[in-house]
């Protein structure tokens, strides 16, 4: 591959690599190029990326794929896995890995989910929730543990945090985690659900990448669902809204989704608080706002 790439500013500036992951950062350029060396492949356009990997555009024998590079390490090998897992089923395609090196050969997709109205977007992140729901990777984490584990954990917490707010929120996202420490379903689950990582397919219309292999509740994620989208549901009622449309169109049980919305934004108000974010709290105090 002639040349090296050029990594973009709005990655470098990710907070991921605040405190950690200069030296990657460093040799990455190099690395593309070994790995595209390695595959056989050849670059087909500008470098994108997430928050913590870059995907590149590429070609090999005229086959339009691309190149995802991120920090070696076991979530590479995860997700590696959860893309063998559901097999091209409502997720991008894995033509190859290389994990100990962070390289993902992927299908090439399209144009992201996000660029759609707000009413579609929910649409099709509903469909997809559903049609993840295969059976489950018998060795995945899952949700019932999570929240069993994590469920302890928020009191403490919240009083090193300062009580950050209403100690109601805490009280009701305890006493749910406790209910969903038994599970009352066993599905494949994506653990990292949201649209900015559903991008436009050609063997289905929408496909996920980056998906994180759980099982157990496919309610679980429906929180963040809503989150990254709160800023366009004006009031209350427009966000009940749209929560009903994600569990209608994913078929979900209601009662238990909104179990998953109030205990998983507490979960995330308080990462959020500790990880020094200011906007995703106001996300967070609207959702409870809305479901308590």
């Amino acid at each position: 591959m002639p040349g090296v790439i050029e990594l973009p500013a709005s990655f470098l500036a990710m907070p991921r690599w605040w405190s950690e992951g200069h030296e990657w950062l460093t040799g990455l350029p190099a690395a593309v190029e070994a790995q595209c060396d390695f595959w056989g492949l050849r670059a087909d356009g500008d470098v994108l990326h997430g928050s913590n990997a870059i995907v590149l555009p590429v070609l090999r024998d005229g086959v339009r794929l691309a190149l995802r590079m991120s920090p070696p390490g076991a979530e590479v090998e995860d997700q590696a896995r959860a893309l063998r897992w559901w097999a091209g089923r409502g997720v991008v395609e894995l033509v190859d890995a290389q994990p100990d090196h962070g390289a993902l050969l992927l299908e090439r997709l399209g144009e992201p989910l996000t660029e759609q109205p707000l009413d579609e977007v929910l649409g099709v992140l509903g469909q997809l929730i559903r049609r993840l729901a295969v059976a489950p990777d018998p060795e995945s984490r899952s949700t019932a543990d999570i929240a069993r584990v994590r469920g302890v954990q928020l009191g403490p917490e919240y009083e090193r945090l300062g009580r950050p707010f209403d100690p109601a929120y805490l009280r009701a996202a305890e006493r749910i985690a406790d209910e969903l420490s038994t599970a009352v379903t066993d599905l494949a689950v994506n653990g990292d659900f949201h649209a900015d990582q559903v991008l436009r397919g050609g063997r289905e219309p929408w496909l996920m990448v980056d998906p994180v292999l759980y099982r157990g509740e496919i309610e679980y994620d429906l929180a963040r669902v809503l989150w990254t989208n709160v800023d366009a549901m004006p009031t209350g009622g427009a966000i009940l809204e749209h929560f009903g449309t994600v569990v209608e169109t994913a078929g979900l049980d209601r009662d238990r989704a909104r179990a998953w919305v109030v205990y998983r934004t507490v979960d995330y108000w308080l990462w959020g608080l500790s990880a020094g974010l200011t906007e995703d709290p106001v996300r967070c105090a609207r959702l409870l706002g809305t479901f308590l």
